[in-house]
Order: structure tokens, then C-alpha cells, then sequence
């Protein structure tokens, strides 16, 4: 019989297993000293845990909140605007990933641009960007890059072409977040708007395919400094509920530790070669504003000055805006991306705000946890 992908992921998936893990986790959690709130820093994550029903599999001592681990999500809306606004240029090609196209700034989404008449492209990999700029040598094609660590070495292997084949008209513009950053913010917060203080975190499910690039080493200081263990795990809901297990392991033997249950894809050092390009264009910026979460410092990264010729925050700074834009009244997705509450504790959630009528980022995304909640609500 031939390999097949779902031969790959089967196992990952199987009920019986699923089953047994969540039988050790209900045994082990009797001997818990407190209830522990564990923050899945990734919306694949959040995903899993709604779609295979993992919250109800666990005991009440064990709860899971969400983290800011939808890239998408966390885009304020001042950076969704300039999105819009170079779209609407004229001589401009806009191009981006899919998830951009329903996300609402102050002056509409990119969807509304190209109901306008913008040239909005969106891909499935950076690289795409090449043959839509060989085909158009009289526009200037723009990269709107966004995402994680993730994603960020892809926007890297764009920025090397462009650089090594003098490619004219093709420019970027840079919205890349990184996750150690954020992870701080969320247990000790320097806005003094915010209260991190009474943070609920008491450990995290590090995210996979980010630790795929960084390697777990930028977990390091969460268990030594500010007392969070980690464990990295996988997506799929096996990979879970073994972490959730090594995490009550670590409670219940006086352990805080950063731990690996995704080995067999994640090593402590990472791919060093994807790091390299990423030192090699990219500065830290001093502050990168997260939608719902504010100014975080080092949060974000910008192209070097001696790329500066293909920075579109560059090139158009005169016609792009920088003042903060406030979100709706009524969303609480700062609340939901800090992990103070849950989707469904929010007044609008499942009525005026839809997937497809989405007031907050949380809910625009597919990989928001609003719209995790939504897709899979009848699991509750």
C-alpha cells in the first residue's frame, strides 16, 4: 500500500490514544496542589484543542486560555490602513497572504480596496511575488509581509532574489512579530495601561512550527526568571495531551522546566540557516504596537538601513498615518489575546460579530480564537 499523508498524522489523531493520555492527566491532576491555567501561545493550537474537544477530556483543576497566537489578529489597525492605502495607489500591485483580505482597519479591509478597483493579490508563498512582478515590469509590486518567526524566513528568501537578481519593482513592507517578546509581555507587562500583574498564566504550550526556526532556546528564561514552565508540542491533539501531561508532571515533582514533547521537529538550536537570513536583512524595531496588547519593545522586526530602497514604510512615509486607531467599544479581544477571558464571554460574540461580519480581530482570522470558538462552539 502506498504512504499516504494521512497515513503520517493518523496516529496523532487516534481516538484510543487521545483517550489514554487524558486518563494519566486525570490521575496525575488529583495530586495538583492548585488549579492551573495553561496559555497555548498559537492559533493552530487553539484550533486542535476546539476541534478534538481536548477542554471537556480534561479535569477542572486544568483549564487552557488563549494566547496572541494568530499574526493576523494581533495587526493594529493603523498598519491594516496602510495595507489599504498603498493598495489604492495607482501604480501599485498589493501582495499578501490570504488571511489579510478580511481584516478591517479604520478605512475598510483589502477586500473593500479591491472592490475598488486595488490590485490585491494574496498568495500562498512570498515567492509567488516573482512572476507577479516579471509580469507587471511597469508596477511597483508590494510585500505585505506579516506572521511569526514562522513565516518570516520565507519573506527573507524573497528579500535574497530580489537582492541578487536586481529585481526593480518589487518592495516590502514589514509587520513580522516574534514570540519570546510577546510571552514576556503577557507576565510582566511594561504599559502601564496594563495590568499583567494578574496574570493567569501559570505555564505554556510552546508553539511548534515558530520552534521549528528559533529552536526551544528562546524559551529558556521563562522557567528560569520568571518561574513559567514550557513544554513545546506539536499540533495535533496527541501531541497535546502528552505536553498537558508533561506540564502536570512538573507541577506535581516541584519541577519548572522547558521541555520538548514535539522532538520530531524541534531541536534546542533550530535552523540556523533560516536564523542567518533573518540577522542578515532584518533589525529588532524599538517598538512594534500589537493590536489589543500595545506597544511591546523588540517585538517586531524592519529592514536594515541598507535596504532602506525597498521599504515601503520608507518610500511612501509621507502618505502613511501612524496614529493609534482605538478598536470597537464593544470587543474585548485585548481581554482574549491576555487571556483575562474567553470568546464566548464577550457580549457580541456569535451576533454581531460572525465570521463573516467580524467587528474584532480574534473573530477575522481563521486562526483567531473567536473564530475557533464559532467553528467549533457545539463542543462547550
Amino acid at each position: 500500500m502506498a504512504l499516504e499523508l494521512k497515513n503520517l498524522y493518523d496516529d496523532f489523531r487516534d481516538g484510543k490514544t487521545i483517550a489514554a493520555f487524558a486518563k494519566l492527566i486525570n490521575e496525575e491532576a488529583k495530586q495538583l496542589k492548585k488549579d492551573i491555567n495553561i496559555m497555548e501561545v498559537c492559533g493552530g493550537h487553539t484550533h486542535s484543542i476546539m476541534k478534538y474537544g481536548l477542554p471537556q477530556l480534561l479535569p477542572q483543576n486544568i483549564n487552557f486560555i488563549h494566547g496572541p497566537g494568530c499574526p493576523v489578529c494581533i495587526m493594529p489597525k493603523e498598519r491594516i490602513d496602510h495595507a489599504y492605502i498603498l493598495a489604492m495607489q495607482e501604480d501599485v500591485i498589493l501582495v499578501t497572504l490570504g488571511d489579510m483580505i478580511k481584516v478591517p482597519g479604520s478605512k475598510g479591509s483589502l477586500q473593500n480596496a479591491r472592490s475598488k478597483g486595488a490590485d490585491v493579490r494574496f498568495v500562498y508563498s512570498p515567492l509567488d511575488t516573482l512572476k507577479i512582478a516579471k509580469e507587471n515590469p511597469d508596477k511597483k509590486v508590494i510585500f505585505f509581509a506579516i506572521g511569526f518567526e514562522t513565516t518570516t524566513p520565507m519573506t527573507t528568501a524573497l528579500l535574497d532574489v530580489v537582492i541578487k537578481q536586481d529585481i526593480k519593482n518589487i518592495y516590502f513592507h514589514i509587520n513580522h512579530v516574534t514570540v519570546p517578546e510577546v510571552m514576556v509581555e503577557l507576565i510582566d507587562s511594561r504599559d502601564e495601561h496594563v495590568d499583567s500583574y494578574n496574570n493567569r498564566i501559570d505555564a505554556f504550550l510552546g508553539p511548534s512550527h515558530v520552534s521549528v526556526i528559533t529552536g526551544s532556546k528562546i524559551y529558556e528564561k521563562f522557567p528560569r526568571e520568571y518561574g513559567r514552565p514550557v513544554v513545546v508540542a506539536g499540533f495535533e491533539p496527541v501531541d497535546v495531551m502528552e505536553a498537558i501531561l508533561m506540564i502536570v508532571r512538573q507541577f506535581n515533582e516541584g519541577r519548572c522546566e522547558l521541555e520538548i514533547e514535539y522532538k520530531r521537529s524541534v531541536t534546542r538550536e533550530g535552523n540556523l540557516k533560516a536564523q542567518e537570513l533573518i540577522e542578515k536583512y532584518f533589525d529588532k524595531v524599538d517598538i512594534f504596537k500589537w493590536r489589543g496588547l500595545g506597544n511591546i519593545p523588540k517585538s517586531g522586526y524592519k529592514l536594515k538601513k541598507e535596504y532602506a530602497h525597498l521599504d515601503a514604510e520608507e518610500i511612501y512615509k509621507e502618505i502613511l498615518p501612524f496614529e493609534e486607531i482605538e478598536d470597537h467599544k464593544l470587543c474585548i479581544c485585548g481581554d482574549i489575546l491576555r487571556g483575562f477571558a474567553k470568546p464566548n464571554e464577550c457580549t457580541i460574540f456569535g451576533t454581531a460579530c460572525k465570521p463573516n461580519t467580524p467587528v474584532g480581530s480574534c473573530m477575522v482570522s481563521s486562526e483567531g480564537a473567536c473564530a475557533a470558538y464559532y467553528k467549533y462552539g457545539n463542543l462547550l
